[in-house]
Formats: C-alpha cells, structure tokens, sequence
C-alpha cells in the first residue's frame, strides 16, 4: 500500500479546550488508485491531507506512506519522506514567482535529487507547456499555473500525490482540461493520487470516494 491510515485522531485546541477534528480513521490507497475526500467544511478533509503529507503529525493512530509509518519520524524525517515520496498540488498553484516555469517544474524534483529531463519534457508536452517554459508565472493564466503545479508534482516521480481542490480556482472548461490531464499522468505514472474535492463530478471521477462527517467516515 502507498498510504495507510490506521485508527487516526486528531485535535485541536482553542480557548474553551481540545476539539476532536478526526476521531479514528482508517483506509488504505494502493498503487495507481484514486481517491476522493469529500465531506462539509470542517469535517476533516484538509486535516487527513496534511498528515498524510507530514504537514502535522496525528493524535494517535498510526500513518504508513511506502510502509514507513510517520509517526515514528520527527519533523526533518518527514519532511525527507515528503521530498522523496510525496508532492502536493494545491488550489492556490504556490508556483515561486521569481523563477520561470522550466525551473518551476524542476524545482521539486531537484530538491528529491531525481531530475529526469526526458520525463520532463513528458511531462510538459502531455500538458500543453511546451511554449511557457521561459516565461514567470505571472504572465499565465490560470489554467496555465495549476498545469505547471501539477507538472513539478509529478517530475520527481512521487508514489503518492495530494491535491488539495486542485481545480477550485479555474472555470468549468479549464478545470475538466485540467483534471483530465492530471487523471492521464497519474495513471500513466503509476502514483496513488487524494484529492479534496467539493465537487461530486469531480468525486465521480477517482476510484473511491470517503466522504467524512464530523470527524469520521460517513
């Protein structure tokens, strides 16, 4: 399995005390898969997302990516296993602004030390960037950005990607392009992909979907 979750909790705490967020969640996604949380706002979506990445570490439970349980890392054993086996895509793009879209693209997979110029240029003929590579991300639209978003993602191989709303910013047309290229490389890259999604169209699209309800599977 690319990620486990094992009877996982999670709480915050505000002025009047803790506040459970997750209240024992379990599942697993496998190699190539596809899974969609969906749930209201606040039901612990982006909660499951960022301890799944090692953003923040769980209550309890334990947390597997690659069979290596996180909760036995510290915050720079995370952050190596993030670099090595995870990447992100989230609704604000988060591209650097001072660095063109060439760079962009291979900034992740420089950092996990796994740069691969012919994936590369896979990467950014399947997405329609070929002709952007030198410009900043200030001069591309929308649709543009989350392409080089996903491009860095899935440069440096990841076995687990994690999209947070990924099309959330983006019309209807540019967001069905863009979910279509994404579900394209994804399967044609082998890596286990979660996505955060409001959107049942979008939920219908990926292999499973959990949706969760104050804190638990509903």
């Amino acid at each position: 399995m690319v990620l486990e979750f094992e009877s996982v909790q999670k709480s915050f705490r505000d002025s009047e005390g803790d506040v459970p967020v997750l209240r024992g969640i379990s599942f697993e996604l496998a190699e190539g898969e596809t899974l969609a949380l969906t749930g209201e706002s606040g039901s612990g979506k982006s909660t499951i997302l960022h301890i799944a990445s090692g953003l923040e570490a769980p209550g309890s439970g334990a947390v597997r990516v690659s069979g290596i349980d996180m909760t036995d890392l510290d915050d720079s054993g995370r952050a190596a296993l993030r670099r090595s086996e995870i990447a992100l895509v989230f609704q604000q793009f988060n591209l650097i602004p001072s660095l063109t879209v060439a760079a962009n693209i291979s900034f992740q997979a420089a950092l996990a030390g796994r740069v691969d110029e012919a994936h590369i240029q896979q990467l950014v003929g399947a997405l329609g960037l070929a002709d952007q590579m030198k410009k900043y991300p200030e001069a591309l639209s929308g649709g543009q950005q989350q392409r080089v978003a996903i491009a860095r993602a899935l440069a440096a191989r990841p076995k687990l990607l994690l999209a947070d709303e990924p099309t959330g910013n983006l019309d209807e047309g540019t967001a069905e392009d863009v979910l279509d290229e994404m579900l394209k490389l994804v399967a044609q890259t082998g890596a286990a992909l979660m996505m955060v999604t409001h959107s049942p169209k979008i939920a219908a699209r990926m292999d499973r979907q959990l949706t969760l309800k104050n804190g638990l599977v509903a």
